[in-house]
């Protein structure tokens, strides 16, 4: 994906578990280079607001996400995307 109009919608009620459709769709956002190396994540009770998910629903989605390699976490300063970037971001996409 090289292009922000290519990220599909997040969708919670389709047939992934939401915690992998979510971690789906924000692997999607930095495939699109929406969400850059380096950058810093939302805090997690952020994110669950701006999806309108459950606060361990994006817990999980984030695990699932420093599994594929997209994310670190440091501890006190937060969560950051993997830079450098697997060289598929989107690899194992819907496998958990």
């Amino acid at each position: 994906m090289s292009d922000k109009n290519e990220i599909p919608d997040f969708n919670p009620r389709g047939p992934q578990l939401v915690y992998v459709a979510l971690a789906d769709h924000v692997a999607a956002r930095i495939a699109a280079g929406e969400l850059s190396p380096g950058a810093r994540l939302p805090a997690e009770r952020d994110l669950a607001v701006e999806y309108g998910v459950a606060y361990l629903t994006v817990r999980r989605a984030a695990q699932v996400l420093r599994d594929r390699g997209l994310i670190v976490t440091v501890h006190g300063k937060g969560t950051f995307v993997a830079d450098p970037l697997p060289a598929d971001p989107t690899d194992g996409r819907g496998e958990e």
